[in-house]
């Protein structure tokens, strides 16, 4: 494919609509980035991250941060895929993967992920909204199809939840929006939120589970999905660039001291201080931890019944 191709397919939601497709589109980009870029830009802060500079075909535009312990090359790709395939079905089948797919887990999807996000920066800079909601969009279903495939009912949607007085008389029902309602046996067991970045949202997960929670009387889990948090800088030097880093710290403790704790928040490309700090990494693990342990030990625990919530099925379009 040419990257007029890879990008004309990438802002086409409706061409992912299982994992094969993600994995279809990753070769071909990952085959395009082998020989039609401008240059592969190193970061001047933290070397292993670059940026691809495109030729005329992407208007010489720089795409957003690329860890390269991550990213998979073309021929590593086409061997780990096959093995991440191999690690769903022995989740779905129950059976705990050797821990040595656990890495394959986390690249693949930051790979799978990266490669539309990449090929969305080769847009006209008038465009920069539209590449910013479609890659979102196609993280959450990536997510979504990846719990799917472990055979659990998972689905995006708007949960009509009751709202009761003191005698447990229904007053009425309020609308909650989220990117992940995954329920077993009847039961509402996790919500969840899937975004690119934690950068300006934040607050409104905590405040989610907090009001969620508060306002039904229950004590629903409540998770959260990140693939990272970078973004560009430019340096003082001229033409070079480096890494910024997007994840509010303070806010995130503040609110899980205050607040109240998420019950997972999971990464593909975590950053060195919520593997270092204490309280960080007693709350944040990488994206592996989630289908390996979290994901079943969280759907073990009581949840709400689908009965009082009316789920109405349909994915989160961003404005």
């Amino acid at each position: 494919m040419s990257l007029t191709d890879l990008v004309n397919h990438a802002t086409d939601k409706k061409r992912f609509q299982n994992i094969r497709d993600y994995i279809n589109f990753c070769k071909s980009y990952l085959k395009f980035i082998e020989t039609g870029l401008q240059a592969r830009i190193v970061s001047q802060n933290e070397n292993h991250y670059q940026f691809y500079q495109y030729q005329s075909d992407g208007y010489y535009n720089i795409t957003r941060p690329i860890n390269t312990s991550l990213m998979y090359e073309e021929s590593v790709f086409e061997t780990n895929y096959v093995q991440f395939l191999q690690a769903l079905e022995q989740l779905s089948d129950r059976e705990l993967p050797d821990d040595g797919l656990r890495q394959v887990l986390i690249c693949t999807i930051y790979t799978m992920q990266q490669s539309i996000g990449a090929a969305l920066d080769a847009l006209p800079s008038g465009k920069s909204n539209q590449a910013r909601k479609v890659n979102g969009d196609l993280f959450e279903r990536l997510i979504r199809l990846i719990i799917s495939e472990l055979n659990i009912d998972c689905v995006a949607g708007i949960a009509q939840v009751p709202i009761k007085d003191d005698r447990g008389e229904v007053l009425f029902h309020s609308s909650y929006q989220h990117d992940l309602l995954i329920s077993k046996e009847d039961k509402l067991k996790i919500i969840g939120s899937v975004k690119t970045s934690s950068k300006d949202r934040i607050d409104k997960i905590f405040v989610d589970k907090f009001l969620y929670n508060k306002l039904t009387n229950t004590d629903v889990p409540h998770i959260a999905i990140f693939l990272n948090d970078v973004q560009r800088k430019k340096t003082k030097q001229q033409h070079r660039y480096g890494i910024n880093a997007t994840f509010l710290t303070g806010h995130f403790k503040a609110y899980t001291i205050k607040l109240n704790p998420l019950d997972g928040v999971y990464y593909c490309d975590i950053r060195p201080n919520m593997i270092t700090d204490p309280l960080l990494s007693q709350h944040i693990q990488t994206i592996d931890h989630f289908f390996y342990d979290d994901l079943w030990n969280l759907l073990s625990r009581d949840g709400q019944s689908l009965e009082e919530v009316e789920i109405e099925e349909g994915e989160n379009e961003k404005s």
